[in-house]
């Protein structure tokens, strides 16, 4: 079997493992940004089987280059697309945030 046979190739963007909606990116950033374990990665994600992670960190290491680049896009999307929301919040967000605070508000009041 082949590396590429435990993957699918969406797009360039979107890498994932076969038979799951799980994208290389997640187990690769547990595996070397977080250090975990490819044991302690496979029971982060229940779909996915420990022969798939071990077959992703070889891929990983056999498309070094081009994988890292994939990885730091993805990390560099997720820091844009999470600053976005922090300036621009859905109205949920903000009402939930509002009624926080009153809620914390009333609290400091009761205190008194």
């Amino acid at each position: 079997m082949q590396l590429e046979d435990y993957l699918e190739f969406l797009s360039p963007e979107d890498i994932r493992i076969k038979g799951t909606r799980i994208g290389i990116e997640h187990i690769l950033y547990e595996y070397i940004h977080r250090a975990q374990t490819p044991e302690q990665i496979k029971k982060q994600f229940p779909p996915v089987t420990l022969e798939q992670v071990y077959a992703t960190i070889l891929y990983y290491f056999q498309q070094k280059d081009s994988v890292a680049k994939y990885v730091g896009d993805w990390l560099e999307y997720c820091l844009k697309a999470e600053a976005e929301f922090d300036k621009n919040p859905p109205n949920f967000v903000e009402k939930i945030q509002q009624f926080k605070l009153q809620q914390k508000s009333a609290k400091l009041l009761s205190i008194k």
